[in-house]
């Protein structure tokens, strides 16, 4: 008897652009559910009843929510193919602190952006710039985070890259991190994440249809 996977998602969510990249690397076929955001569906409801938000996860029935959760649970039931987690107890330590730190500074950097008024984005543009700094450090000269293989932080950070666009546009400044645009060259040259990605476009759309519906331009 095969899995039942089936993921409920929103296209534009960096959120959810992780766990489809988890699921692309692993191999996992899956049943992909787009949800309306602002009118859930009583699937969604039920199985994330907590906090009410994709990506949720759904594998045999069960629920796994939250996506870093979710990438964890991908890496280690399917974990005969492309391994994310590093093997080594402090170097997995280290990339689920730096994941820790991407959810809280940059993309909460970046909301202070898109999702914003114009008055709040100087101070936004300023903690971005110095969270993408950090980051750059973390990678110094490595291909990808944890070394040579694209793992666990790379799945955690390369859906951010493609709000680069909608951040610079909205907020009409321009992001500097060199190393950090040449890794995001090589993680999009994999087809796991070339394929699971939604497109600066699409994103971009999305902010500006945010951004009217909340009247904040």
């Amino acid at each position: 008897m095969g899995e039942e996977v089936v993921l409920l998602d929103f296209q534009p969510s960096m959120f959810g652009m992780r766990v489809r990249i988890a699921l692309a690397e692993k191999g996992v076929e899956y049943v992909y559910k787009e949800e309306n955001l602002r009118n859930k569906s009583p699937l969604l409801l039920k199985n994330n009843p907590i906090h009410k938000k994709i990506p949720v996860l759904i594998h045999n029935g069960k629920s796994i929510c939250e996506s870093l959760n979710i990438v964890e649970y991908i890496d280690e039931f399917w974990k005969d193919k492309a391994p994310l987690l590093p093997f080594d107890p402090y170097d997995r330590a280290q990339a689920r602190f730096w994941a820790d730190f991407i959810d809280k500074k940059v993309h909460e950097d970046g909301r202070g952006i898109w999702a914003s008024k114009v008055d709040q984005h100087e101070k936004a543009q300023k903690e971005l710039k110095g969270s993408l700094k950090q980051l750059e450090e973390v990678l110094g000269d490595k291909p990808y985070f944890g070394g040579d293989s694209f793992g666990f932080l790379d799945v955690a950070l390369i859906p951010f890259h493609q709000w680069f666009y909608a951040y610079e546009k909205v907020g009409s400044f321009k992001l500097d991190c060199p190393k950090l645009i040449g890794w995001a060259k090589r993680c999009l040259q994999r087809e796991s994440v070339s394929t699971s990605l939604a497109s600066e476009k699409d994103i971009y759309e999305f902010v500006l249809g945010y951004r009217k519906t909340h009247e904040l331009d």
